[in-house]
């Protein structure tokens, strides 16, 4: 018999439209997992509240949005089980299991917390809920047993805590019914936004997977490029500027004579972004158009979720049960 494959759980948070760093940093991977792992990808809409607690009124449209995008750029909904998370109470049934006996110093010290605290702005994330979404999020991962979790290395530290969670549960009550997961380190290419900072929502320097052709031309003609260059006829330094950072992500191809032409003055920054565009253009448009036609039938994203969320909420039945069972909460046998 062939191997049981092992378990991968990701998500996205369903906060507004998905770009040109979601494609690279997660989306790409994710297609790839389908061949050798056990897929749960998570619309991670309890974690979006936790931010966006003042403001939720798009929460449910950007989760079939962002849904419309999964599938347009390659998640196969019949390979990967594809699911809201508030659709399944067992996410915050064990997060409320491990809220109790993880300690507080442990959730204060994982360092994301304070950057956001630091770096979001206009939004009140002193709460109790923002402070202890790791543990959240070391619930999403326990709860389907999943042995492979993907991350950057700014998340290292959370699956590093969900490891200790589960550390303690065994010595607590003798056993887990998880195992300890691991990181799996993802290839993401460096990938900054139009302005030269990092690429995000909140500083309108994206190019989103559903930005027309037109509007991804503007956005280019207003991409920060390399500041050493002043005129077209000086030479240009491609290993830093932004703007030339993205051929070896999007138009490998074409990198080597884009960058000579630059440091030789052959082409100046306009004829970069006229070339660039087309590049990105070319790349989203398969996208863009495979999203608009999924969500001209937005009962069949939903149809999609709810079958997903009875896929995921089996697998979480079954793990509630054995974490009930050791922390002597309620039936022997889990009554759903």
């Amino acid at each position: 018999m062939p191997a049981e494959k092992k378990r991968v759980l990701s998500g996205m948070r369903p906060t507004g439209k998905l770009h040109l760093g979601h494609l690279v940093g997660a989306l790409k991977n994710w297609v790839e997992f389908q061949r050798q792992y056990d897929c749960f990808f998570m619309v991670a809409d309890w974690h979006a509240l936790m931010s966006e607690y003042e403001h939720p009124d798009d929460l449910r449209a950007s989760t079939l949005e962002m849904v419309a995008d999964w599938i347009a750029a390659g998640i196969d909904p019949q390979r990967s089980v594809i699911f809201r998370q508030s659709d399944v109470p067992e996410h915050l049934e064990l997060y409320m299991v491990l809220s109790i006996l993880t300690p507080l110093g442990w959730v204060e010290r994982v360092p994301t917390y304070k950057e956001q605290l630091r770096e979001v702005k206009g939004r009140d994330l002193t709460t109790y809920g923002f402070l202890g979404y790791p543990v959240l999020q070391a619930a999403d991962i326990l709860l389907y047993q999943a042995n492979v979790v993907p991350v950057g290395e700014d998340q290292v530290s959370h699956l590093e805590l969900a490891r200790e969670i589960v550390r303690r549960f065994k010595s607590l009550y003798g056993q887990a019914p998880f195992p300890e997961p691991q990181a799996k380190l993802t290839p993401s290419p460096r990938l900054l936004g139009l302005d030269g900072r990092k690429m995000s929502k909140s500083y309108d320097n994206v190019i989103n997977l559903s930005d027309e052709p037109d509007l991804i031309r503007k956005k280019i003609q207003s991409m920060f490029t390399d500041p050493q260059r002043v005129k077209k006829t000086d030479p240009g330094h491609p290993e830093t500027c932004n703007l030339c950072a993205y051929y070896p992500v999007f138009a490998p191809d074409r990198t080597e004579r884009v960058w000579d032409e630059c440091r030789t003055a052959k082409r100046g920054c306009v004829d970069n972004k006229k070339e660039l565009a087309d590049v990105l253009i070319e790349v989203t448009e398969p996208i863009r158009r495979a999203r608009t036609e999924r969500l001209r039938d937005p009962g069949q994203l939903m149809l999609t979720l709810r079958q997903g969320a009875e896929k995921a909420r089996a697998r979480a039945r079954e793990t509630m049960a054995e974490v009930r069972r050791l922390v002597g909460i309620g039936a022997t046998a889990y009554e759903g």
